[in-house]
């Protein structure tokens, strides 16, 4: 795999960044990115030191996490190894193209935020969850999380001398400076470097397949597929295209039974997905739903769906034309039929509608999707 400024992005915390914030007093300011970019990669904001936000979030797999785990990759281990969460680690990248999580009055529902069911708001708010999740990296509250940057003269020399020592004492501003610096340093770009095939296609750089010009015409095709109604935030051929539509569908995905035995919960259990979110205030009609992801790199950022039930792109492709086409009975992971849905209750057909493929499509939108993984991640 190409990585080319892989290496210098990982000794950047050690060596642009500190240098960067022993200069902030002189200043009168904070550099948040650099502040950010040490923060991320540190492991003692969890529990047991083991655990960054780099560690779910590795520069080196598509800001996933692909660790051989006890989980067999279907989610994260956490900073004890022996917790796991519920739902698949989505990609850092391109994340900072979602709005805010909100109601849009005008289509009359609920669109942006972070993680699967938009209960952060924005990138800052994002950082602030794993550190005190505790089956993610395990600090018990913030205030453990702020002594421990309190005792790092990385943080504390900066942030004194800026605003002061009676600063430490107020637990929330110093967490606020930290979700703040994490979540400037994820808007830079390395985090949207919109440098793959496809984009460079655009640009007359590359020439598409034919293979994957029809795959790209398929998917931009709604007479032909619903690809686009969920996975397109802008015009056609559009150089800023997230492939995202930032909005919550149930779109049938099955339980993960090999998840919710690992995790030993019901074998009937199920996922809220945005009714989880307090901001939906209990509203029942958004049990099951989940934020539509980005398609960038996804052939790189398996596992899929929010719970890893599927470990194959292609397998994502099958089930979603097993709703329109009888001849897609079997799930190719399992050899069986696919199983029901987590929560059939608030599936809209009209979302999954869409003509059967053929085997020749099917490939043909695998291989064009193959072409939005960004330069330092293709094969």
């Amino acid at each position: 795999m190409q990585k080319k400024w892989l290496s210098i992005l990982l000794f950047a915390p050690l060596i642009q960044s500190n240098y960067a914030l022993a200069d902030q007093a002189a200043k009168k300011e904070l550099d948040y990115k650099a502040l950010g970019e040490v923060l991320f990669f540190d492991k003692s904001i969890s529990f047991n030191k083991t655990q960054s936000c780099s560690t779910c979030h590795s520069p080196d797999t598509a800001f996933v996490d692909q660790r051989k785990n006890s989980a067999n990759q279907m989610v994260s281990e956490g900073d004890n190894p022996h917790l796991h969460g519920n739902r698949n680690a989505n990609t850092a990248l391109y994340a900072m193209f979602s709005p805010d999580f909100h109601f849009d009055k005008k289509i009359q529902d609920y669109v942006g935020g972070q993680f699967w069911d938009g209960r952060a708001k924005d990138l800052a708010e994002q950082a602030g969850g794993p550190p005190v999740n505790p089956v993610e990296m395990g600090m018990p509250d913030k205030k453990a999380i702020v002594e421990r940057l309190k005792a790092d003269p990385t943080y504390y020399k900066p942030i004194t001398d800026l605003y002061g020592e009676s600063i430490w004492a107020d637990t929330d501003k110093i967490y606020a400076i930290m979700e703040k610096a994490i979540g400037e340093f994820e808007k830079q770009e390395l985090f949207a470097p919109f440098s793959s095939k496809y984009d460079r296609a655009l640009k007359g750089e590359a020439e598409l397949t034919a293979l994957e010009a029809e795959g790209k015409a398929l998917f931009f095709d709604k007479t032909r597929t619903n690809c686009s109604n969920c996975h397109q935030s802008s015009e056609t051929n559009s150089v800023k295209e997230t492939f995202t539509n930032y909005r919550y569908f149930n779109i049938g995905v099955p339980s993960n039974q090999e998840l919710i035995k690992l995790n030993k919960l019901a074998a009937d259990f199920v996922d809220n997905g945005l009714l989880d979110n307090p901001m939906v205030k209990g509203d029942e009609k958004q049990k099951g739903k989940f934020k539509v992801p980005t398609l960038r790199n996804i052939s790189v950022t398996a596992p899929y769906m929010h719970n890893g039930v599927f470990h194959d792109l292609k397998t994502v492709l099958l089930f979603k034309d097993s709703f329109n086409n009888p001849n897609r009975k079997i799930n190719p992971e399992t050899g069986k039929a696919w199983d029901k849905a987590e929560y059939a209750q608030t599936i809209n057909p009209d979302v999954l509608k869409a003509k059967p493929l053929t085997d020749e499509e099917i490939n043909a939108l695998e291989v064009f999707l193959k072409t939005l993984t960004d330069e330092a991640y293709e094969e």
